[in-house]
């Protein structure tokens, strides 16, 4: 008998469907040693030696794994082929003694990107040692977070409130959205006018009239470009010149009075070449713009497909395709789509981003020719989303260009004493081949820009009407997960698989919370222990030097260099900084003292951080235990101080939990009544018409909105209701993407 041991009981079960019984596949359920929870576990004084222990909860786990070791004749390592799979089967070597006890059998490791047949067989008969550099490459990282997360967070606690933790990538996250709310508040808005033209041409006895832009008066461009510096990057803002109202209707009586002549036309067709298979971070921001999915909850879905065979491994920066791959996708477009959509030689791709690592594949549906109908009855319905998802990606990129005839109009516009010239552009664009864009049944992915009418050089037009329109520069938006995942993989920081993570726990450490629109900001704890890091311990949060960090694991994986050195490179100077700034920085630096005093002992009040938040409380504590609320938490409390708790009588309070705020009576636990507080938004309930629609938050941290009258009314929708009807099926208009309105029916194709 063969023992192969993987991480997964999932993964575990679909190889058992492609060996004969001369194997059995059993999994560890993932790491099976690890550093201990309640000390740091690494001896720095003996060149940073981790001290790994065997978790409690998983001993009977390796116990078993160990009987079935002594049974077999060969032991097969087949975890996955990164840094975290190799460290994995390292830990299994070592705790299953396997070498130690079992000198007489075989121990191998066996990797693949793909859980099919021929991936495995393919594995099988090529099997090699387990490759140290890249466990060192992880163990290094895995040090250096504890040495971090161990020293650094007590710091936090002495100076700011127990519970804060502090970690290298995570911080950096959270340094970004800082930053960038910091950047929102000190945007100061400028007014400006846009000019709206709409002309036709004078033979035209339809009257099809099209669009044209302001370009020039008078050889002075109308366009003006602001540039802002930001923490991660320029940010550029378009705009007009025409900053007063009366300089914009001074131009639009000229224009008024106007020859429009077309002065020169320019045609030519444009291919679109489609968009690269997915890597990690891609998918990731893939499926929260399209599918509204978490990075969490992308890896979760996506972790299930890769265990169950349906994709390729999901933890990667590579674009590369096996030749297999690009021979079934090839064979299946020209089956789906026709000869005229299909590539005469594979496309390839090459990767831009920061420190890519092109060991892998890019992530791709394992067998391309089954298409997500083929699958659905197979999938759950989050699974099936991800999968197409996955599916469109890897297909259209291997199909044909799409391509549109583009044509751009040069247009003067003289009035009648030759005084102003104003130059003005008219572009339109069809769609004359769909190519890959065929492969997306959605039509809306199919943008086209206006079509113009027969135009020629020299042709005059009329102008069929002409507004100005007051608008106002934009500030930075806010980043939402796939917006900051291209931030950390523009600028190096972090891996594919360590994304996802590192937005949760910003999230889970009520670091970071998210608004209706799914947008990223920071809460008031936040942002404190970001501007304390950036005053005392800047290197944790630089942007280069944590992306150096990474490339130093990455040489550490690649064999060029050893772990060591780079982690006592790093260690020495932080912890020199540490003890300094452990006895210089005051934790009073960090306590607002107030213009009044506690009404108890006659102390002073001050504003501290609780697990909840801000909260005002007396400096004699622990001798006064005097506190307050503060902020929403205060307005909530005068909001509801009438309230009465209706089961015995007695006054109900503000109170806090995992989910939230809500009201308790002030009788607990002889009474344990308690109530939501309603965040409603001032919409009857479309189903029962009885209910109100409310804001809710779920379990992942995303809002949503429900009837109030729940169990008895189940209506919910995960986009915020506009208070309007659909003008086609008269069911409910929800806020979309990028400042749309759509239907929040499914099958109602209504979008504005």
């Amino acid at each position: 008998m063969k023992l192969i041991i993987v991480e997964s009981p999932t993964k575990a079960k679909t190889i058992n469907k492609f060996l004969d019984k001369s194997y059995l596949v059993k999994s560890s359920y993932g790491h099976i040693r690890d550093l201990p929870e309640k000390e740091m576990g690494i001896d720095i004084e003996h060149d940073f030696s981790p001290q790994y222990v065997i978790p409690h909860k998983v001993a009977d786990r390796v116990d078993e794994l160990k009987k079935l070791a002594k049974k077999a004749d060969d032991v097969i390592l087949a975890t996955d082929e990164d840094r975290e799979g190799e460290a994995i089967s390292w830990h299994l070597l070592i705790a299953l003694e396997l070498e130690k006890k079992f000198k007489d059998k075989k121990i191998s490791r066996i990797v693949f990107h793909e859980i099919t047949k021929s991936a495995i067989e393919k594995a099988l008969a090529n099997p090699r040692e387990i490759d140290l550099n890249l466990v060192d490459a992880q163990q290094a990282r895995r040090i250096l977070d504890r040495l971090v997360g161990y020293e650094l967070s007590p710091f936090l606690w002495k100076k700011i409130r127990k519970g804060l933790s502090a970690g290298r990538v995570q911080s950096m996250a959270l340094r970004i959205i800082v930053e960038r709310e910091k950047e929102i508040k000190k945007f100061e808005a400028e007014n400006y006018w846009k000019i709206n033209l709409t002309l036709t041409t004078e033979s035209d006895k339809n009257k099809t009239a099209f669009p044209a832009e302001l370009i020039k008066k008078n050889d002075e461009k109308i366009d003006a470009i602001t540039t802002l510096k930001l923490f991660t990057g320029d940010y550029k803002i378009k705009k007009t010149i025409l900053t007063k109202e009366e300089e914009a209707l001074d131009i639009i009586s000229n224009l008024k009075e106007c020859v429009y002549k077309i002065e020169k036309l320019t045609k030519r067709k444009i291919t679109k070449t489609p968009p690269p298979p997915f890597t990690t971070s891609t998918l990731q921001q893939s499926a929260i713009s399209n599918l509204g999915y978490s990075s969490k909850q992308t890896m979760v879905l996506a972790q299930k497909l890769y265990e169950q065979g349906y994709i390729t491994y999901m933890r990667t920066d590579s674009l590369n395709l096996s030749l297999e791959s690009l021979m079934s996708a090839q064979k299946t477009i020209q089956e789906l789509f026709g000869e005229d959509y299909s590539l005469k030689s594979p496309r390839y791709f090459k990767n831009k981003s920061k420190g890519a690592q092109e060991a892998h594949e890019a992530i791709r549906p394992a067998y391309p020719e089954k298409t997500p109908n083929e699958l659905k009855a197979k999938l759950e319905p989050g699974q099936y989303k991800l999968y197409k998802l996955i599916w469109n990606r890897m297909i259209a990129s291997q199909m044909s260009c799409a391509v549109f005839d583009s044509i751009k109009a040069d247009i003067s516009a003289t009035d009648k004493m030759e005084k102003n010239i104003y130059a003005l552009g008219a572009n339109g664009s069809t769609l004359t081949f769909e190519g890959y864009l065929k492969v997306y049944a959605d039509k809306k992915s199919v943008s086209t820009d206006t079509i113009l009418p027969p135009l020629e050089v020299g042709k005059i037009l009329e102008l069929v009407s002409i507004d100005s329109e007051g608008k106002t520069t934009t500030q930075p938006p806010r980043y939402n997960e796939a917006t900051l995942v291209k931030v950390l993989e523009e600028n190096g920081i972090g891996r594919p698989s360590t994304y996802a993570p590192t937005i949760s726990t910003i999230i889970e450490r009520k670091y970071v919370d998210k608004n209706e629109e799914k947008r990223l900001f920071p809460l008031e704890i936040g942002t404190l222990v970001s501007d304390v890091l950036v005053a005392h311990f800047p290197q944790i949060v630089d942007m280069a030097f944590t992306a150096t960090l990474e490339k130093d694991f990455d040489e550490i994986a690649e064999g060029s260099r050893k772990w060591i050195p780079v982690i006592k490179d790093f260690y020495e100077p932080f912890h020199a900084n540490l003890k300094t700034k452990t006895k210089e920085v005051k934790k009073e630096e960090f306590q607002e003292k107030l213009d009044r005093n506690c009404p108890d002992c006659g102390g002073d009040l001050i504003v501290k951080f609780g697990r909840f938040g801000k909260f005002i409380a007396c400096s004699n504590y622990p001798n006064c235990r005097y506190t307050e609320k503060t902020g929403e938490e205060k307005k909530l409390e005068q909001t509801f101080s009438e309230e009465i708790c209706e089961k015995c009588g007695a006054k109900m309070v503000i109170k806090k939990g995992k989910f939230g705020t809500f009201l308790g009576c002030s009788n607990y636990p002889n009474c344990k009544n308690i109530k939501k507080i309603e965040k409603k938004i001032g919409i009857i309930c479309p189903k029962c018409n009885i209910g109100e629609l409310v804001e809710r938050k779920s379990k992942r941290g995303t809002f949503f909105y429900a009837c109030n009258t729940y169990p008895s009314c189940d209506f919910s929708l995960w986009n915020k209701p506009t208070g309007e009807k659909c003008p086609k099926c008269d069911s409910l208009l929800v806020f979309a993407a990028k400042g749309k309105i759509k239907c929040s029916k499914k099958e109602c194709d209504f979008e504005n």
